[in-house]
């Protein structure tokens, strides 16, 4: 670093993904300080996929515990099963603080400066830090050869909709557990609305789901969500609309939620439940941080603009010294691909061209059964075979034929691998089933390295385990190949 800069690096945000960086780029010698307005972890660690594990991990247990003819399969008999509400969500917020914790204390061992405090673009190496002292406001200002915004994202919420935190609230409150409501409705039906589904109805609360488009879970895989639908929604007590709009939903005891058709724009319903949670995605945090100070104009709805190597961009051109990964981007809007936007941000600092493979990020809903994925679903491939010149083929496995899966009673479970028919390199793949997000990780891999059927179907698994899902899928696609 020369004296011309008080840091090499500067990130706005210490959630996931400026974590990340940070950590990478003290590893490559890089000066480097965070600066966080809030708590330290972002929203993963403290509104989001950490104390939503923790709920599911309780609830999921008691579903387990419940489950009276899985129990008594196995020989087992289990009395009244209780649970108490406030020890789960302690559970959760002990989660949150161990991991924040722990999160701080890496960067303080490794000389990564913490700023507590709002900071705000002055110029693409500039930042104005605001930190509240009392009554007052001390401003500082900083100045580093790069800086990076990862600012992350807050729930969506739709016009319309009154929030009260209590009886109509989003994911940032359902996270605290402060009720178990007998009757609550869930706004959306992708991961945020699946995971509370699953707590809510494991806990004993009746659920109605509401989604927007024609068909429940469009973020998935058909295949996936046909079979994923019969076990997560049609087999527990939860209602569901298709096709309408939660157009005016009012706080109170009932709540009131007024039900639009998506076509014909006329009200065909009101509900009165007890509680609802607003799970319609979430838009970026990227307003009041100087973007209009070096003239960076976001994407509706407030998304930053980047190219492949996590460069801002102004009029379609980088912004020299500039960076933006994470929720604020828009790019796959994932903690771990944030963490890897942030990895890549560094290596490019340092020289080392690098962009980020988004076809080889897996996800997961961390449901009971769990769904995972990576890479293409199958009318996206076949819209690539079309674009490309080269056929699709798909193979799909039952957990019912799985040795390990017949033995934990789980049988009800999908893998589907998606490759192409000439080359067999893997092209996606799509898991409903028990573990499925860790078994997603070795497709993930697999697709990384652009890997191949003809070469995977020989390698080992070993035996009786859930990996033979994947193995199975692999061999049947390199079956095909050999039969073409």
């Amino acid at each position: 670093m020369t004296q011309e800069f008080d840091y090499d690096l500067l990130i706005l945000g210490a959630g996931v993904g400026g974590h990340g960086a940070a950590l990478h780029a003290v590893a490559c010698g890089l000066k480097t300080a965070i600066v966080e307005a809030a708590e330290m972890g972002g929203t993963c660690v403290n509104r989001g996929c950490i104390p939503s594990k923790a709920l599911l991990a309780a609830s999921g247990r008691v579903r387990d515990l419940r489950n009276a003819a899985h129990l008594k399969a196995m020989g087992i008999q289990v009395g009244g099963v209780q649970f108490d509400r406030q020890v789960i969500a302690d559970h959760a917020t002990n989660l949150v603080g161990k991991i924040q914790g722990d999160l701080t204390n890496s960067l303080k061992r490794i000389g990564v400066d913490i700023i507590q405090g709002w900071g705000k673009l002055l110029a693409p190496q500039k930042v104005e830090v605001n930190t509240a002292d009392g009554n007052r406001t001390i401003t500082k200002t900083i100045s580093a050869r790069n800086i990076l915004i990862s600012t992350g994202s807050v729930p969506f919420v739709p016009p319309g909709i009154e929030l009260d935190g209590k009886t109509v609230f989003t994911s940032d409150e359902a996270v605290r557990l402060e009720s178990v409501p007998q009757w609550v409705a869930i706004i959306g039906s992708g991961y945020i609305g699946l995971e509370f589904s699953d707590v809510y109805t494991a806990l004993g609360a009746e659920v109605t789901m509401i989604e927007a488009l024609d068909q429940l879970m469009p973020g998935f895989d058909p295949d996936i969500a046909k079979v994923a639908k019969r076990t997560l929604i049609d087999q527990r007590d939860i209602e569901t609309y298709t096709g309408v709009f939660a157009t005016k939903i009012t706080p109170g005891a009932p709540v009131t939620i007024e039900l639009t058709d998506a076509k014909t724009k006329e009200v065909v319903d009101v509900l009165e439940v007890d509680a609802c949670l607003v799970a319609t995605g979430r838009r970026p945090a990227t307003a009041n941080i100087g973007l209009e100070n070096v003239g960076v104009e976001t994407n509706r709805p407030g998304f930053i603009p980047v190219n492949g190597k996590m460069q801002v961009l102004k009029d379609g051109e980088p912004v020299p010294h500039l960076w933006a990964i994470g929720d604020a981007t828009g790019q796959m809007m994932l903690a771990h691909a944030a963490s890897a936007q942030g990895v890549v941000v560094v290596e490019n600092i340092c020289g080392r061209d690098r962009e980020v493979d988004y076809r080889s990020i897996p996800a997961a809903a961390f449901t009971h059964p769990e769904i995972s994925f990576v890479g293409l679903t199958e009318p996206q491939a076949k819209e690539l075979g079309e674009a490309e010149g080269f056929s699709v083929g798909t193979t799909r496995t039952y957990f019912k034929g799985n040795s390990k899966a017949i033995a934990e009673g789980e049988g009800d479970g999908l893998a589907k691998v998606i490759f192409r028919k000439d080359t067999g390199e893997v092209l996606g793949a799509h898991i409903f089933g028990i573990h499925a997000s860790d078994l997603i990780q070795e497709v993930a891999t697999a697709i990384a390295q652009r890997d191949s059927v003809k070469n995977l179907a020989f390698v080992v698994h070993a035996h009786p385990t859930l990996s033979e899902v994947i193995d199975e899928a692999y061999k049947r696609a390199e079956r095909e190949l050999a039969e073409v």
